[in-house]
């Protein structure tokens, strides 16, 4: 074997991936109740209510057999999409994979590696960056127009250029809570070159009501490069089972779909997102719940003086007047857990997630006695 003095080792290690920066996880629900008597969760975006009933009750019926491996595609899930759409697309042209994170991942692998780049507007989903740094694709960052969050777009086709090849937007954006106005994606849409796919994050498209509201469907109905993102874990309750999806066209589908694994949903997963896609009363309940609650949020938070930003999402993203970590102690001192928000380009703010009567109430005292002290 060749030797190799200490000069001209050879470098395992990718150069933009980071070896001395491990990955710390926030304290689970249960750590954080062994350290308070009475703890509301608005930290994390979910269902005010649960999981869908129908969902449960597969996931139940499905456990059965567990030795034996589940469909080897995704093909069951993929169908009952395409009738949830009312087959307005063909179920060709879905993919579905464990989580929307892991569907953006999908779709990062297939466009993008050394030498590309995509464009991002933070604040916005920490997600987007992450995975495509750890492609050693070039992230650039085209922030949202202050002070209302509004996307730059002559900023955005700015910089585009031959090397771009991903545009992420977030409709509802988290953790803004704001949209994108139909007349700006038709904007954008328009103007991009075909090199450049726009990936339209709509995993909260259920609580938006704004009048020129859209989603990705109009657009991929018509042909364009246009990915919409979705997921199981806030509208059905279902953020333990790891769920999402994204349409698109055909070709783009087939694409991507070279580089899905088989058996890509467990047996659980799969029956449960089948199911859930059914629970329509449960789905309205939902959405029902949280437009009401995010109303009233909003409204006691103006009488209290609390700035916040409205939103078209299941949260609300706030800036107290004191740092952030601060914030979220005195609140998890109050029994409420809420979330900074630094990391995803909104330094200074926090968002709270819309829960029931009860959980907003025990949010809105603590907001009060917090307000009442600074």
């Amino acid at each position: 074997m060749e030797n190799h003095d200490t000069d001209s080792k050879i470098n395992i290690f990718k150069k933009y991936l980071n070896v001395d920066n491990p990955y710390k996880g926030g304290k689970t629900l249960a750590e954080i109740k062994a350290q308070t008597h009475k703890l509301y969760k608005l930290s994390s975006n979910e269902n005010p209510i649960g999981a869908s009933p129908k969902a449960v009750a597969a996931i139940q019926k499905a456990v059965q057999n567990l030795h034996l491996y589940p469909d080897r595609t995704d093909a069951r899930l993929r169908t009952a999409l395409a009738t949830f759409y009312n087959n307005e697309l063909d179920e060709n042209q879905f993919v579905v994979a464990n989580s929307g994170s892991e569907t953006l991942e999908l779709i990062i692998r297939a466009f993008m590696s050394e030498g590309h780049e995509c464009i991002i507007s933070n604040p916005t989903f920490l997600i987007y960056q992450m995975i495509s740094k750890w492609q050693g694709a070039k992230i650039n960052d085209v922030p949202l127009l202050e002070p209302n969050f509004i996307l730059d777009i002559e900023g955005i086709l700015a910089k585009v250029n031959d090397n771009t090849r991903l545009l992420f937007l977030t409709s509802p954006n988290n953790p803004t809570g704001t949209y994108i106005p139909k007349e700006d994606l038709d904007t954008i849409i328009e103007r991009l070159p075909d090199h450049v796919i726009l990936v339209l994050d709509e995993v909260y498209y259920h609580f938006a009501d704004a009048e020129d509201y859209a989603t990705a469907l109009p657009y991929v109905k018509a042909g364009k490069q246009v990915i919409g993102i979705n997921s199981f874990s806030k509208t059905y309750g279902l953020a333990a089972m790891r769920i999402g999806y994204f349409y698109t066209t055909e070709k783009i589908a087939n694409y991507i779909h070279q580089i899905c694994k088989p058996f890509i949903l467990n047996k659980l997963s799969l029956e449960a997102g089948i199911a859930a896609l059914g629970d329509t009363e449960f789905i309205q309940a939902t959405v029902d719940l949280v437009k009401k609650e995010r109303a009233y949020m909003e409204a006691e938070m103006k009488k209290i003086g609390v700035h916040f930003w409205p939103s078209q999402g299941n949260f609300i993203l706030t800036k107290p007047p004191m740092e952030e970590k601060v914030f979220e102690a005195k609140m998890l001192d109050l029994g409420v857990m809420v979330r900074p928000v630094s990391a995803f380009g909104a330094p200074g703010c926090v968002r709270i997630t819309i829960g029931t009567r009860e959980a907003n109430d025990a949010c809105l005292a603590a907001l009060v006695k917090i307000y009442q002290k600074s």
